[in-house]
């Protein structure tokens, strides 16, 4: 299934979710919203489809410290003398060698460190293990972790906390089944499906 089919699966589910136990207008369109949010949730790791939308492009980082490297290298050569010339030639060279190591997956896990680190700040427990999944997420293949088991339990704690926080009745259930609705998606049973799902990780690797 694709992100769009994946967030409707999970908005549905927050609709059902606010449809049982009765919620307000408001209500509905924030469990609506966390379900589809929550669908979407699994496809965070590196190989998938929303990985790439919740960190800076690691191309426009990567030519930004480029130039940064470059400007720092020309101003010490033409400006400075001595030992700073070369502590500024030095620094320079340094920031271009570590423009080459700059990659998505390595800015997805910069992202979980800076949403862990941010969730802390504000007293969030809900944010930092949201942060701590995003590092995790980045690590891991697609369609192995973050689809599994596993994965829907740590969600669960998410889920709980942000409801705890929010204190909105019902954002658990929406967050769940809206989770569980993208790793029921991405099943092999469903034909058009060519790969499936590892959901008992790490004690089996069989797709279901």
């Amino acid at each position: 299934m694709n992100g769009t089919a994946h967030m409707a699966a999970g908005a549905a589910a927050g609709f059902i979710t606010a449809n049982s136990i009765g919620a307000d207008f408001a209500s509905t369109a924030t469990l609506v919203t966390f379900g589809g949010i929550s669908g979407l949730i699994p496809d965070l790791d590196i190989d998938g489809k929303l990985s790439n939308k919740v960190t800076f492009s690691s191309k426009m980082i990567r030519a930004a410290a480029l130039v940064i490297g470059l400007l720092m290298m020309m101003y010490s050569f033409l400006e400075e003398g001595g030992s700073d010339q070369w502590i500024g030639l030095g620094y320079g060279a340094g920031i271009l060698l570590l423009s080459t190591f700059i990659t998505q997956r390595r800015m997805l896990t910069f992202t979980g460190i800076a949403v862990t680190v941010g969730g802390w700040h504000i007293n969030e427990t809900w944010l930092c293990l949201l942060g701590i999944y995003i590092v995790i997420a980045s690590l891991v293949s697609h369609r192995s972790y973050t689809h599994s088991v596993i994965g829907i339990i740590y969600f669960g704690f998410i889920a709980r906390y942000l409801e705890s926080s929010l204190m909105i009745q019902g954002v658990f259930e929406a967050c769940m089944l809206g989770y569980a609705s993208h790793l029921a998606g991405d099943m092999k049973v469903l034909p058009f499906n060519r790969r499936g799902v590892k959901l008992f990780l790490p004690f089996s690797s069989k797709e279901m």
